[in-house]
């Protein structure tokens, strides 16, 4: 299926949008929607990233995922560079569809950050008896 094939509902009220059967993402006021990409295997949360309707379109398209880049302010297929693919297994939205969750099978190496770490999340915020905060590694 083709990126332009895919079609988005609209929900007509609260109600369908938190209880109804219709997808019908809510893009923020920049066209972004936060996603969270979870590794299937694991259930680690590997790394959040941003889509914007592109995106999302080639990600169902091609059942891999694609993000939008707020820095380079361009879409950016997971992997096609680094070989760090993410196969998507399952996509669910939250009550109010404005947040995506993926489930994803990571190819090539199995890495998923650019510091080269299988996740982005591998600093514990810890904050001391004197409210001092700092960064605890736990995944090196």
């Amino acid at each position: 299926m083709t990126p332009d094939a895919i079609r988005f509902g609209a929900a007509t009220d609260k109600k369908a949008l938190e209880e109804g059967a219709v997808f019908a993402p809510r893009f923020d006021a920049a066209g972004l929607i936060p996603v969270i990409a979870v590794d299937d295997a694991t259930g680690e949360v590997m790394m959040l990233a941003w889509m914007n309707e592109a995106a999302l379109r080639l990600t169902l398209a091609t059942g891999e995922a694609h993000y939008f880049s707020r820095s380079r302010n361009e879409i950016w297929h997971k992997g096609a560079t680094s070989g760090q693919i993410q196969r998507v297994v399952s996509m669910a939205t939250d009550c109010d569809q404005d947040a995506l969750v993926l489930r994803v099978v990571p190819l090539g190496d199995g890495k998923c950050c650019h510091t080269g770490r299988t996740h982005c999340f591998y600093r514990r915020v810890e904050v001391s008896a004197d409210g001092a905060t700092r960064l605890n590694f736990i995944q090196k």
